[in-house]
């Protein structure tokens, strides 16, 4: 690819975002922002620090002391917070639950968003999250939106959990991945949602691979 390009990834819990963001960063030999953990971050911050992170003004008055940096590394993407790797301590469900809530503020959202858009200005990168075609990249090359079943949802992260060595439930897994739908397309500050000029791609019966050739196909058309 000769050209600098931007593709924006968004979708529903599980839909595969990440994993295929992060594919498509690696054939592309682009950047890949992690949007998701940028959020796990102001979370874990959160936690770590004895902040209550359903009190928004507590959580605004932290961001100051945040320092977010993204870094690719052998063993792949890493986020730095305050210098310190947190790639593997963000995460778990509590980290999930507390992204999810300081996701609706709105300091959050536009000190983080800054930082995404920053990002992207000088360099191709691919990102994932659930504004990203309608707030943060609004003039993306490519615009991908990612959907699956509930149930395809659910089954992956199920699999996920057993290979961490855990037992889950997996219709407690279903009804958490309903309630997330609920949460992130109704919150007031951008709101899960489908840019109008978004590719809608239904991952419930593909591989990651014929998802990645088909982006990639896509994004050979814009350039």
């Amino acid at each position: 690819m000769m050209s600098t390009f931007s593709i924006a990834i968004d979708g529903p819990a599980g839909a595969g975002k990440s994993s295929i963001a992060k594919e498509l960063a690696n054939q592309l030999q682009c950047i890949y922002i992690d949007t998701g953990a940028m959020y796990r971050s102001v979370g874990y911050y959160c936690i770590s620090q004895g902040i209550d992170y359903a009190n928004e003004e507590q959580v605004e008055q932290a961001l100051s002391e945040l320092h977010l940096k993204l870094t690719l590394e052998e063993e792949g993407q890493q986020i730095f917070l305050n210098e310190k790797n947190i790639s593997l301590l963000i995460r778990n469900n509590q980290v999930a639950a507390a992204a999810s809530k300081v996701a609706t503020y709105a300091a959050v959202r536009k000190a983080l968003v800054k930082m995404q858009q920053e990002m992207s200005k000088s360099t191709s990168v691919v990102m994932d999250g659930r504004d990203i075609g309608t707030v943060v990249l609004p003039h993306a090359t490519l615009k991908i939106f990612l959907t699956a079943s509930v149930e395809e949802r659910a089954q992956r992260r199920y699999k996920e959990y057993v290979q961490k060595g855990e037992k889950p439930c997996l219709e407690t897994l279903k009804v958490e991945i309903k309630e997330r739908d609920y949460q992130d397309s109704h919150r007031k500050i951008s709101p899960l949602k489908k840019a109008e000029d978004a590719i809608e791609v239904d991952t419930t019966y593909m591989t990651i691979d014929e998802i990645v050739k088909q982006i990639i196909d896509l994004l050979k058309r814009r350039l």
